[in-house]
């Protein structure tokens, strides 16, 4: 099981959690830097959720960083129980793994339903033929990420999948 951590550095204790994450035996830690004008919020916790595979756990020290309404975090929740991953928060000891997972889950839908409407994040999909054409004019999987708004193992897949595939023999 690989233990991704998450921060969102807002102020200096947000800085100090990744180092209690790492203490806390996450493999793994990612920063989101605080976004700049006309760039994606969540992108670091976007790539985390693209790249999160089966009995991994995303862990954070505040429910706060997935999102700024319970419809985000519900969302981020929903896409790591599509990856087959589960979600630790420090500072709760909560978990979305068990029947805890499941009073966890009512709860965030519960709030998600206060959040005032046009709160949840939409992503950007990743357009194949965008990322093919791109290619084609030599353009690098990290350049093609970057100018998407998507993650690079996104591109390889997108990549890997728009291959033609050998005959069985």
């Amino acid at each position: 099981m690989l233990r991704i951590g998450y921060v969102r550095l807002r102020d200096e204790a947000s800085a100090s959690d990744s180092a209690a994450l790492k203490a806390m035996g996450c493999h793994v830690v990612r920063a989101e830097e605080p976004a700049r004008p006309g760039s994606d919020e969540y992108a670091v916790l976007d790539s985390i959720l693209e790249f999160i595979g089966a009995g991994d756990q995303l862990v954070i020290t505040q429910l706060g960083h997935l999102g700024r309404g319970g419809r985000n975090i519900l969302e981020v929740v929903e896409r790591l129980e599509q990856r087959g991953a589960s979600l630790y928060i420090t500072e709760a000891g909560l978990s979305t793994e068990g029947s805890g997972g499941l009073a966890l889950k009512a709860a965030l839908t519960a709030v998600a339903t206060l959040d005032p409407p046009g709160l949840l994040r939409r992503r950007r999909p990743a357009a194949t033929q965008e990322i093919r054409d791109l290619q084609r004019a030599g353009v690098g999987p990290v350049e093609i990420a970057r100018r998407l708004g998507v993650s690079r193992m996104t591109v390889w897949r997108k990549l890997r999948a728009a291959e033609p595939q050998p005959a069985e023999a």
